[in-house]
């Protein structure tokens, strides 16, 4: 899976939203499963960072949750197949 440099140039916080975005809103069928695949991996990682994190991040928590949620209805939409095994 390839990597776009620009969403790597962008602060975490900003950079799984902006690979959010562009899962939800790809009108190549073909792309969309890689796509969800980079922006939950983006996801992830931001959850791994607010994990260690000294600060209250209850309400990021719970925006990254949805996103997670969202992308695998996505996922399910994209791929029904995937979801009836």
């Amino acid at each position: 899976m390839k990597k776009n440099s620009v969403h790597k140039a962008l602060p975490s916080h900003l950079a799984w939203h902006s690979l959010y975005q562009a899962a939800l809103f790809e009108t190549d069928r073909n792309k969309i499963p890689d796509r969800i695949a980079e922006a939950e991996e983006a996801i992830l990682e931001r959850v791994k960072e607010l994990f260690v994190a000294n600060t209250d991040h209850i309400e990021e928590d719970q925006v990254l949750d949805d996103a997670l949620y969202a992308l695998r209805a996505l996922r399910n939409c994209v791929t029904p197949e995937a979801s009836a095994a």
